[in-house]
């Protein structure tokens, strides 16, 4: 049984953070890209940097105004992974030279299907995704949801691109901005809790240096360890956590702050801003 995961033909538009990511995932072992992989870049220099990865077609707008036209032209899946705000305009310049089985897939945060599909053919399937950041390194959470005209096929090929760069979810697309306050902006809050707590090791006399091996370690060993355990994160924290002992008085301490009411808090108001965004203000 062959371990090879195929991708249809792709053209990735945009390779900021997030294109160059799901780039990189396509071009792991163990993947393979029938018909290629073009993709496009506003600039001359980043186009040339793109065009030594093997099987990679890159194409710079700033030599080829056509260059997203002809990155769409008979692929099977087109990522869209431009800003939002230029979504529609890129939308309009490429809906005639897509193919009439086109797989749309955004990555534009707040752009929702239903712009995608008034923009678009009646032929061509809208996926919505919405990765995060570790994506970069492979370890990335992404939500994935259907359009009004995607087929469980479509979503299917949606789902073989995003496991390049780690783990997918399917959600109604109504739930993907509430994922994304959880999935795509929780590595903030990761990062968050763990500035927060070097600043308190470096209080309490170790050096920048040895709080960050304190800190980013133990972090990651948590992370780790709940990875590989059959046991819930509670299941966890109440190992660590002798009865009457340090670690006892300190989660005490942090429980009496209301951390889920802090989160109910920011995730709400990350919520009210993607709404805001999906409104166009």
């Amino acid at each position: 049984m062959s371990d090879v995961r195929t991708i249809p033909s792709i053209a990735i538009l945009g390779t900021g953070s997030m294109g160059s990511a799901i780039l990189s995932g396509l071009l792991q072992p163990g993947v393979e890209v029938t018909g290629g992989i073009r993709v496009t870049n506003r600039t001359r220099a980043k186009a040339a940097e793109l065009a030594k990865l093997p099987g990679v077609t890159s194409i710079a707008v700033e030599d080829d105004p056509d260059a997203n036209r002809n990155a769409v032209a008979g692929a099977r899946v087109v990522l869209v992974a431009v800003k939002p705000a230029i979504v529609p305009e890129l939308l309009r310049e490429i809906a005639d030279a897509l193919e009439p089985d086109t797989i749309v897939i955004s990555v534009a945060a707040g752009v929702t299907v239903a712009t995608f599909e008034a923009l678009l053919p009646d032929t061509i399937a809208v996926l919505r995704s919405m990765p995060n950041t570790p994506s970069v390194v492979g370890r990335g959470v992404t939500g994935l949801s259907a359009g009004t005209r995607s087929s469980d096929d479509d979503l299917a090929v949606g789902r073989a691109v995003f496991e390049t760069v780690g783990t997918v979810i399917e959600v109604p697309e109504p739930q993907l901005d509430a994922l994304s306050t959880i999935s795509g902006s929780g590595p903030a809050y990761v990062f968050l809790l763990i500035e927060e707590l070097t600043k308190t090791a470096i209080s309490k006399g170790f050096t920048p240096e040895q709080a960050a091996i304190l800190v980013n370690g133990t972090f990651r060993g948590a992370a780790e360890l709940l990875a590989q355990s059959d046991r819930s994160p509670e299941e966890l924290r109440i190992q660590v956590t002798s009865p009457k002992g340090t670690t006892e008085r300190a989660v005490a301490v942090l429980q009496n702050a209301n951390l889920k009411r802090t989160f109910d808090e920011a995730t709400d108001a990350a919520l009210a801003r993607a709404k805001e965004l999906a409104a166009g203000s």
